[in-house]
């Protein structure tokens, strides 16, 4: 069974003890501090809200996960984020009101949830982590902020809904789905957030959490892993260097392989806190205490975040020289940013506080008023020693050996195309680069990010999106139309990326599209996905659009859900079926009454019948092995994805290895049309996207 932290946000999981009528807190009810065994109980007690010890006399209030020890909420000081302690004394009461009240063995309130004679959580309540804030508006609209003022990341309802909703709020549901519910949105339910682990694992515990660094993230963890491996499974923002103030005032944010770290913009600055990067920079000598004249730092790849709200007087349409010298003689500005994505947006910042992001592949400039000579920051390492000149000679000479065995290659290749193409008239126009793609041997070409921003036109033409990102239509120089796929969340190195590339690559099948080549620059991870294409049809067709083979397609391609490898067992037990029996599935005929080939085929196993099943053309078959493949074909073909097992179990299921329980009967189905092609499609399954049934699989069920 899954488990997860159910967040109305803020205050309303509070409730989660009462969420059953077979647990009911009676109003007034209290708990103190003194009494260590005194706690409220979720109704199936996989959660306990109690005081905590952190010493001998101090004490927090706490939700805690039982199995895993995991404390998912304690009471926190709106200003610091930090938890609130109390003494022996304590109590915690839920008044007759509605109100919750931490109370101070002195008598003093020191946390109180203002939900007195309210009942639940409404739009405006604000969950607060130190300097960062997460809300729900009366549109539907999840907003993460710094300081209260500046929005860095929102989350709403579909965009097709306008105008406000009468009573939204956020759920995060067992399966991993982070949903959005209001009782005017005609299926009450959308699904907005999925975790990475979505709808998989045996007895897993999820929460959603806002955490001190400004992110909000989706937590999983296994109750019976023991105390403290949690694993986060999904982040609002996926990029943690655009966590607006992470490394605090003057800070810049920057990663280390895949781990974001704090600095100071050059050694005209220093640390607040040595020991602590996030706590910002300050300059070492301060503007108005500057002796001399003041200059303007550079920073190359660098870029000052930017968020709502941006007062329209500091953004201007500029270039880098003015970016630069009208910051320099404006009294009022101590930094600025020149976007250079072709917008020409400069943005002037002025004294309060800025928050910069610095990386190789950003291509913003940015400046900083200093005093006096601009110094900058000091590489990683030097040349101090004759170990370090003797290693940098040894990385030369390894450098020197790749390129003159690079440079070799290139003009084997060249000879080749040369002796290949020549008196094409059109060779001359056409980059050498894009000519392997279609003559050579299929090697995936690298693409730098800026050639396919400029192939996509600024990635400006969407064609749909999958469960890792968005899909653009592009076109190469040598006028190949490509679909590219930016891929999100992907938190791979680059030489894990480029495997995968070519193990892709190297896959040749009629039903495969043709991967043309990738991208991974820095943090950006892009595949250019071609199509040959009939002549006598141009048209183009939709990413977006379904495609598979009539009768064999998984539920979930059909029903808006995100795609996991359990709609390969789903396909896999329907081509099993049809080896087993020689009928193709979709069909139906008199021999099956009228039903189809699978549904026919389950009531005949149930009545005993598993010889009128097999295919007649079989002279001799193994009765236990086709009964064998038979049940697992029928587990393969549950609806419910969670129901099917994972193709290890399956293996273990046709050799022998594990017994094979009776699996519960396959749902009927009914044919629905989609993009001009027929597909077969469960009767419910349109509900699928709006409601997530029970992922408890019936009692019969085996464990899969």
């Amino acid at each position: 069974m899954f488990k997860s932290a159910l967040f109305l946000l803020h205050f309303h999981f509070l409730f989660f003890a009462i969420s059953s009528s077979s647990t009911i807190i009676p109003l007034p009810s209290t708990l103190q501090a003194s009494a260590r065994n005194q706690s409220w109980s979720s109704p199936d007690s996989s959660f306990s809200l109690s005081f905590v010890p952190i010493n001998r006399s101090s004490f927090i209030l706490a939700i805690t996960y039982n199995a895993g020890n995991v404390i998912v909420w304690s009471v926190s000081n709106n200003g610091t984020g930090d938890s609130v302690a109390v003494d022996s004394g304590g109590t915690f009461s839920l008044l007759p009101n509605g109100a919750l009240r931490l109370i101070n063995g002195s008598g003093s309130i020191v946390w109180d949830s203002a939900t007195a004679n309210r009942g639940n959580f409404t739009v405006g309540k604000i969950l607060r982590s130190g300097s960062y804030s997460l809300s729900l508006d009366r549109s539907g609209d999840l907003n993460l902020k710094w300081n209260d003022t500046v929005e860095y990341w929102s989350l709403g309802f579909n965009s097709s809904i306008n105008g406000n909703l009468s009573s939204p709020r956020f759920m995060l549901r067992s399966n991993g789905i982070l949903v959005g519910l209001d009782a005017s949105i005609p299926s009450g339910m959308v699904n907005m957030a999925f975790s990475t682990d979505y709808g998989e694992g045996n007895d897993v515990f999820r929460f959603l959490r806002m955490d001190g660094d400004g992110n909000l993230r989706i937590y999983s963890t296994s109750g019976n892993s023991g105390a403290g491996n949690v694993t986060p499974t999904w982040a609002a923002v996926t990029d943690q260097c655009r966590v607006f103030g992470f490394c605090g005032d003057m800070g810049n944010c920057s990663y280390i392989d895949s781990n974001p770290i704090c600095g100071c913009p050059s050694q005209n600055f220093e640390p607040i806190d040595v020991s602590e990067g996030r706590k910002g920079c300050k300059r070492k000598v301060e503007l108005e205490d500057c002796p001399g004249d003041v200059s303007m730092l550079q920073l190359e790849h660098t870029e000052f975040l930017t968020s709502p709200p941006e007062a329209s007087e500091q953004t201007f349409i500029v270039g880098i020289v003015a970016c630069r010298s009208n910051c320099l003689q404006s009294g009022s500005c101590i930094a600025s940013t020149l976007v250079a994505d072709g917008s020409g947006f400069c943005y002037m910042k002025t004294p309060g506080f800025f928050s910069g992001y610095q990386g190789e592949d950003l291509p913003s400039t940015s400046f900083v008023k200093v005093c006096g000579q601009a110094v900058p920051n000091t590489p990683l390492y030097r040349d101090t020693s004759e170990k370090d000149n003797n290693l940098r000679l040894q990385v030369v000479v390894v450098v020197v050996i790749v390129l003159a065995t690079l440079l070799a290659l290139v003009a084997v290749v060249t000879g080749f195309w040369c002796w290949f193409y020549r008196g094409s008239e059109k060779s001359g126009h056409i980059s050498a680069k894009y000519e392997l793609v279609d003559y050579a041997s299929g090697a995936p070409v690298k693409f730098s990010y800026k050639e396919l921003q400029q192939s996509t036109k600024g990635f400006s033409e969407k064609l749909g999106e999958g469960g890792f990102g968005a899909v653009y239509r592009g076109t190469l120089p040598n006028r190949m139309v490509v679909a590219v796929k930016q891929l999100e969340g992907i938190e791979q190195g680059q030489k894990q990326f480029r495997m995968e590339v070519a193990t892709i690559s190297s896959t040749d099948h009629l039903n495969l599209v043709r991967l043309v080549g990738f991208c991974s620059e820095g943090r950006h991870r892009l595949l250019v996905l071609a199509k040959l294409m009939n002549p006598k049809d141009q048209r183009y067709l939709s990413l977006a659009s379904i495609r598979g083979t009539r009768g064999y397609l998984a539920p979930e391609w059909l029903a808006n859900l995100p795609i996991t490898s359990k709609c390969d067992v789903y396909s896999y037990g329907m081509v099993l079926l049809e080896i087993v029996s020689g009928t193709r599935n979709f069909e139906v005929s008199t021999e099956t009454d009228g039903k189809k080939f699978s549904l026919w085929a389950y009531s005949e196993f149930e009545k005993g019948n598993a010889e009128v099943i097999v295919d007649k053309r079989l002279a001799e078959v193994n009765s236990e092995q086709v009964v064998r493949a038979i049940l697992v074909s029928f587990w393969c073909i549950q609806e419910q994805p969670s129901q099917r097992p994972m193709m290890g179990k399956v293996v273990q299921m046709l050799e022998g290895v594990i017994d094979i329980e009776r699996p519960p009967a396959p749902k009927p189905v009914a044919e629905v049309t989609s993009g001009g092609t027929t597909v077969t499609l469960n009767s419910n399954v349109s509900a699928i996207s709006t409601y997530a049934t029970s992922t408890t699989a019936p009692s019969s069920s085996p464990s899969l």
